[in-house]
């Protein structure tokens, strides 16, 4: 397993839902991880560390670059050796821990919200529930076929309606994005900044527990 990662077991012993954590810019795998003790013991949970390290702490998925004029730009080709990197995990993952790799949930927030829309959008067979909290749709890493099957996926998608990181303007394209693609999905927004209110925690919590 190439990236680095925390794990929480689950109370079953075989065939236990697997949720994958990837935390935002310039964070670690203790970010949401923090969740955890939170969410349904019969999840598995693996909270992953981004590739990349950043000074003087932290780690990102991909770089972000800025410009003179301040334009912010993605770095997409890092961007997608991340998505691939967490693509090929969630299969090692599933052959290592007592999982069931039919039941395979996302949880990302921020840039681990957009590449989790990457994973899932490129590789729809290996997930089935993504949770996007403070994140948008970055269509430049995902690469799909005209004949992807969507059909099973499952989006829960928050923002803080008042996020002075990512403008909330970006995330509510989202909604019509999944609904062009035929994609079952939520949509809430919170009136907080970059950040997951309790309301948002609960909320999500108990739409993961209907699914999983």
């Amino acid at each position: 397993m190439k990236l680095h990662y925390i794990t929480r077991p689950s109370s079953l012993k075989e065939n236990a839902p697997l949720l994958i954590m990837c935390h935002g810019y310039g964070s670690d795998e203790n970010d949401l991880f923090s969740f955890a003790q939170e969410l349904p013991e019969e999840l598995f949970i693996i909270s992953l560390r981004a590739p990349y390290p950043m000074q003087p702490f932290g780690n990102a998925w991909y770089a972000i670059n800025f410009d003179a004029q301040q334009n912010k730009w993605n770095d997409v080709e890092q961007a997608i050796e991340s998505r691939d990197k967490i693509s090929s995990f969630i299969d090692e993952a599933c052959a290592t821990y007592p999982v069931n790799k039919e039941n395979v949930t996302l949880l990302g927030f921020s840039q681990g919200t957009i590449l989790s829309y990457a994973v899932a959008l490129t590789y729809p067979e290996k997930v089935k529930n993504i949770v996007a909290l403070s994140g948008y749709v970055s269509e430049d890493m995902i690469t799909n076929s005209q004949n992807s099957d969507y059909s099973h996926l499952d989006f829960y998608c928050s923002h803080g309606s008042v996020d002075q990181v990512i403008p909330v303007d970006w995330a509510r394209k989202a909604p019509k994005f999944l609904d062009h693609l035929g994609i079952k999905h939520t949509y809430s927004e919170f009136p907080v900044g970059h950040g997951v209110a309790p309301q948002n925690f609960y909320e999500f919590r108990s739409w993961l527990e209907q699914r999983i």
